[in-house]
């Protein structure tokens, strides 16, 4: 049965914790929705809860990434990303130390908290700073993948996870690879590039066209930084448009870093953006919340007929 995306990361993080003594966890007091709590369970003397103190608990792990630990810090996205950012900046990925940022209730997963707790703007502050990596999971697969990977290998980066539970995508063996997409539905009229939540509403987005004779191939774009970037480019050429969907704000985040590779390459294809129009959004139950600003699967047919209407 599908789990919530946070509580993957938690049972994983635990998990690599019993083979990896050098792995330590940080949160800003919020280890029950974090999620954090599981590896403190199983892991007391290697927790540590940093108080509302974002800024602190960032340049804490940069501290310990400096004696040889690995730190995973964990808050609320919209928290970790901000109050965070300078010291994820100048202490971590300045000196490219080995922190990795847990990044809990992404996009508007923290629905009835509104604006100040909703994260729409943390890939583009994310992916802008250098050596930092940027993951974005659409299932429990695809999680634990990303948790374990962040654990193993060196580096500064962020895991974007949400607080919904996702329909599984992947059987639990499959082989995932940094700096890579997946094709999860084939498609010849339209690619649907998307991460997280937005995979699954631009396959039923998908499914209902399909009924009127639209084609459209869905890209899960796990890996937002290094991206794809040999993908995109074969999916423009292939099939003639490209739709970006995304649960946060259409500039600076996916569509933007898939915009820069179809610059690159010259590629001609009409580009939509399905995504926060550059708004602050509001307190409401979560599928209201999606429905409202148009990322839900209605938001990418809309925006799928938009651009087949200038291919």
């Amino acid at each position: 049965m599908p789990k919530q995306i946070r509580e993957v990361y938690g049972s994983a993080l635990a998990e690599l914790g019993d083979t990896n003594e050098n792995i330590v966890v940080l949160d800003a007091d919020l280890s029950g929705s974090t999620k954090s709590a599981m590896f403190k369970k199983a892991h007391p003397e290697r927790f540590f809860n940093m108080g509302i103190a974002e800024q602190n608990m960032v340049a804490t792990a940069a501290g310990m990434a400096a004696c040889g630990k690995i730190p995973f810090v964990n808050t609320f996205t919209v928290f970790l990303t901000t109050l965070g950012l300078l010291s994820a900046r100048d202490q971590i990925c300045y000196a490219n130390l080995n922190v990795k940022f847990g990044g809990a209730y992404c996009g508007m997963s923290d629905a009835l908290d509104g604006a100040s707790h909703h994260a729409t703007e943390d890939i583009a502050f994310m992916r802008a700073l250098p050596n930092m990596k940027v993951i974005a999971p659409a299932d429990e697969a695809s999680a634990r993948w990303a948790t374990k990977y962040a654990a193993e290998t060196y580096g500064p980066m962020y895991l974007r996870l949400s607080r919904e539970t996702y329909p599984d995508l992947y059987p639990a063996d499959h082989k995932f690879e940094m700096g890579k997409g997946e094709i999860v539905r084939e498609g010849s009229d339209v690619t649907v590039i998307a991460c997280g939540i937005m995979v699954h509403k631009a396959i039923e987005a998908a499914e209902a066209l399909e009924a009127k004779g639209v084609s459209v191939r869905v890209v899960d774009m796990y890996s937002i930084k290094p991206i794809d970037r040999e993908l995109i480019k074969k999916c423009a050429e292939e099939t003639g448009a490209i739709v970006c969907a995304e649960e946060h704000n259409i500039h600076g985040g996916l569509g933007a870093a898939v915009a820069e590779v179809l610059a690159y390459y010259g590629c001609g294809a009409p580009t939509e953006y399905v995504g926060i129009r550059d708004v602050f959004t509001e307190s409401a139950p979560y599928k209201e919340l999606l429905k409202k600003y148009g990322v839900d699967a209605d938001g990418v047919i809309a925006g799928i007929e938009r651009v087949l209407e200038r291919k």
